[in-house]
């Protein structure tokens, strides 16, 4: 399960994520020894920036620990720092506090050419906005990290997992001639294509109608657990969240864990 902990709290509500201080403070750059099952960490990760009216703090005193094979939703109101939690969780962004770890390795401690290097050989992305190249079909959008990360053999998994999410028969078609479901299709067999340790979800769902969003969602949750992934989404939507191991809830750049029985209100 995630252990979060509150601002302040020290080791509760989970013994876990205090159990862990001494190791984060290794003496090895960006090096750690965790506990196997550990694929994520976070330690008080504080977001502050500028603003006409002064510093403003979007994240304060964010820690919480993922296990390999979670299934985690992060949920709260727009504004709360949802997404910028899940950046800085991914490596997309720097904290300006506070420390991320991927596995054994700290992400905070790396340049941003290391952290694409780690991004592209552990982590996958879905976005609510699909990001793919129009200019690509949906073979070569799927086939590109492959490429990127220097692998011979794209074509064969990319069609695999193509035909996975159900598009079998659309892998010469391009962005425009596809659905807004089939795009999100497209995108998650690419966030899967590399295996990835783990992988983030922003607002999946957000751009379809109810009842493609229920299917993306079966098909995520199903790609999930086959693949023995980590996944880490954010989402409004909450019956996407209920689905979910571990539901956590963001205030106001504050952190506070929920179970999936408790009232989600997103």
């Amino acid at each position: 399960m995630v252990a979060a902990v509150g601002p302040g709290s020290g080791c509760e509500p989970s013994q876990a994520a205090s159990s862990n201080n001494g190791a984060i403070s290794s003496t090895m750059r960006g090096m750690n020894t965790q506990p196997l099952n550990d694929v994520l960490r976070a330690s008080h990760l504080t977001k502050k920036v500028a603003s006409p009216g002064g510093e403003l703090t979007i994240l304060d005193d964010v820690s919480l620990q993922i296990r390999a094979g979670e299934t985690v939703a992060i949920v709260g109101p727009s504004g709360a720092g949802k997404s910028t939690l899940l950046a800085l969780l991914a490596g997309l962004d720097l904290p300006s506090s506070g420390e991320v770890w991927l596995g054994e390795v700290e992400l905070t401690a790396r340049d941003e050419d290391e952290r694409a290097a780690l991004r592209a050989e552990r982590v996958g992305f879905v976005f609510q906005s699909f990001h793919l190249i129009p200019s690509l079909t949906a073979m070569e959008n799927v086939m590109l990290p492959l490429e990127l990360a220097g692998r011979s053999d794209a074509t064969a998994p990319a069609r695999q997992v193509l035909e996975q999410v159900g598009l079998g028969d659309r892998l010469q078609h391009y962005p425009r001639q596809l659905s807004g479901g089939e795009k999100q299709r497209v995108a998650i067999a690419r966030a899967f294509v590399t295996t990835p340790a783990i992988l983030f979800a922003d607002e999946p769902t957000g751009n379809l109608d109810s009842v493609t969003g229920e299917k993306i969602t079966d098909l995520l949750f199903g790609l999930n657990a086959e693949r023995d992934t980590t996944l880490l989404l954010v989402t409004h939507d909450q019956r996407v969240a209920a689905r979910c191991d571990t539901i956590l809830r963001i205030d106001a750049g504050r952190l506070l864990p929920q179970t999936q029985q408790e009232q989600v209100s997103a």
